[in-house]
């Protein structure tokens, strides 16, 4: 049940620029007296500002708070593939955050639906890669191939990162969500092999 709830919280952190757009939003709406504080904007307004929290808490979660097990690697390649996800999801950000009107019952019900169906995609595919905020917040998403401490296999990860992989013989903490999807431990490094 805990995997299960990091997973959604870390694709609800997904979504976290787009809820501030519509937050925004929302707001401009709300000062020009265009939107009036009724039943379906306060609850808008307070479903935003708890997706909001609850990504950003999410994330906090997976990345700073994880007991996720912790292995030593060194990096044989890597792959920086930030760009082939992004901006495509970022298309999707645009899609929603602008043109709908959330003061509508109806475009309010599609948006939620929508949300859910990304987000059971999203889930049991395991796209946690797709996460523009991470991207915002300065981390890079790498296909690498490595070798745990200890062993001479090779095995390949797809991992986040803040900032640039160095192939020097370093050895990297590395925090593995599943078999697939890690980050690095706090972007520290761990001590020449």
């Amino acid at each position: 049940m805990t995997n299960f709830l990091k997973n959604l919280l870390l694709y609800i952190s997904a979504f976290v620029p787009m809820y501030v757009l519509v937050f925004i939003r929302l707001i401009v709406e709300i000062v020009n007296d265009n939107l009036s504080f009724n039943v379906l904007n306060t609850t808008n307004f307070i479903t935003l500002l708890l997706l909001i929290g609850l990504g950003i808490w999410g994330l906090i979660w997976n990345i700073k708070l994880s007991n996720d097990k912790s292995i030593k690697i060194s990096i044989i390649s890597k792959n920086n593939i930030t760009d082939k996800h992004f901006l495509g999801y970022f298309s999707l950000f645009v899609f929603f955050a602008i043109p709908l009107d959330l003061s509508l019952v109806s475009a309010y019900c599609v948006y939620v639906l929508v949300l859910i169906m990304i987000g059971i995609v999203y889930i049991n595919n395991s796209l946690y890669y797709i996460n523009p905020l991470l991207n915002i917040l300065g981390y890079n998403f790498y296909d690498i191939e490595y070798i745990e401490e200890g062993t001479s296999e090779k095995k390949s990860a797809k991992i986040f990162y803040r900032g640039n992989f160095i192939i020097d013989g370093k050895v990297y903490d590395v925090k593995v969500k599943n078999e697939h999807f890690c980050f690095i431990d706090n972007g520290k490094k761990a001590q020449n092999q």
